[in-house]
């Protein structure tokens, strides 16, 4: 179920229906704002929302090699998992391998991900530093960043995607900076 469908059932379960006089049923009761907060996890890709923390390749190699081998291979190369690095094809090619390095816009929204679902078994048990460094050592794969590199808050940011001008710029207005990275 999207977030978009479960805010609506939610909405549509604890709502009072319009023009009625009864109450909404009973179902529950509001998140205390600790736990709001926790889930309150979104990193946008122009670095709004990212934590402090930091973290180099070789830490991130040794979480991946921990966490992440079984489904994505050595070296990201793919298994039962996606191939994550080192893509052997481009996208313009007959069967393209879409990697980290040519099919992901933003560095912040491989941060967010892997902070949100990963590892698969455990979703959001890593660390900020674990994540900042499992991000240092997979944008390391296919030489976006050097390996010496120490990802934190500010250096994520300064990271250009390889494909960053493959995309559509679909924001409009304030809601963010639409300058391409």
């Amino acid at each position: 179920m999207t977030r978009l469908m479960m805010m609506a059932l939610v909405t549509a379960l604890t709502s009072t229906p319009a023009g009625s006089e009864e109450p909404a049923p009973a179902l529950g009761e509001p998140a205390p704002a600790e736990l709001v907060q926790r889930w309150d996890l979104s990193v946008f890709a122009d670095g709004r929302g990212l934590p402090a923390g930091s973290g180099d390749a070789a830490s991130g190699k040794k979480i991946y090699e921990r966490h992440c081998i079984a489904c994505h291979a050595a070296g990201g190369a793919g298994a039962s998992g996606d191939r994550l690095g080192r893509a052997e094809m481009g996208l313009t090619d007959e069967y393209p391998q879409k990697t980290i390095a040519n099919f992901w816009p933003y560095a912040t929204t491989l941060f967010d991900f892997i902070r949100r679902s990963k590892p698969f078994n455990n979703p959001g048990s890593l660390s900020n530093d674990e994540v900042y460094a499992l991000t240092a050592y997979l944008l390391s794969l296919d030489g976006v960043i050097p390996e010496d590199t120490v990802m934190g808050r500010e250096t994520l940011l300064e990271v250009i995607m390889p494909n960053a001008d493959g995309f559509i710029d679909v924001w409009q207005g304030d809601t963010m900076n639409s300058e391409p990275r």
